[in-house]
């Protein structure tokens, strides 16, 4: 089984801190250490939530590299000292970019990723179950829409509550809650029988 290029690995915020406040005051100061310490630690955040938005391609590095563009000229507006965490913020300049990027070009969505299943530990058969499974799902994915998908990948994948995910969409709470509800029903519609016993 290849293995998934870094960018595209789940990933969940939690599973590292967010930067410290110093860290963040240097950013703001333009320090280059902290600016790159900025970029190493979220780049892998923005590269999957625009790969899962908009499929892999070559403009994924350009639309990350502006979201990074966009975030260090408005550093100065970000107060480090209330309840939004860095990356939230940052997943909502990647949202926005993503909207504008949507309105001005017809989006082929690609599959999620091959790798939605955990890896396969066990026989040829297990890993080929496995390998389709994971395939279904994407195909699933692919299929539902825009704010459907957006609402999903941010709760499923980049593990965010249903405030943060109101935040970074700029959409009420109530409104993820229905999206994600009809997302997961969507899928769960599209891939009945996948899980089914011989």
């Amino acid at each position: 089984m290849t293995q998934a290029p870094a960018y595209i690995a789940a990933e969940t915020p939690r599973a590292s801190p967010e930067l410290d406040t110093a860290t963040l005051q240097a950013c703001r100061a333009g320090e280059p250490a902290a600016l790159r310490a900025f970029v190493v630690r979220y780049e892998r955040a923005v590269f999957a939530f625009i790969s899962r938005a908009l499929g892999s391609g070559p403009d994924v590095e350009d639309l990350a590299q502006e979201v990074f563009l966009r975030a260090f000229r408005a550093l100065g507006r970000f107060d480090a000292s209330s309840d939004t965490r860095p990356s939230t913020w940052l997943l909502t300049i990647a949202s926005r970019l993503v909207v504008d990027v949507r309105r001005k070009r017809h989006v082929l969505v690609l599959p999620l990723h091959d790798d939605l299943v955990a890896p396969a530990r066990g026989t040829p058969e297990t890993e080929s179950n496995r390998a389709e499974l994971g395939r279904a799902i994407a195909r699933a994915a692919a299929q539902l829409t825009d704010e459907q998908r957006d609402v999903f990948v941010l709760a499923e994948f980049h593990g965010l509550e249903m405030a943060e995910i109101a935040q970074v969409l700029s959409v009420a709470q109530g409104t993820v809650k229905t999206r994600l509800f009809r997302a997961r029903e969507r899928l769960r519609t599209l891939l009945e029988g996948v899980w089914e016993d011989p």
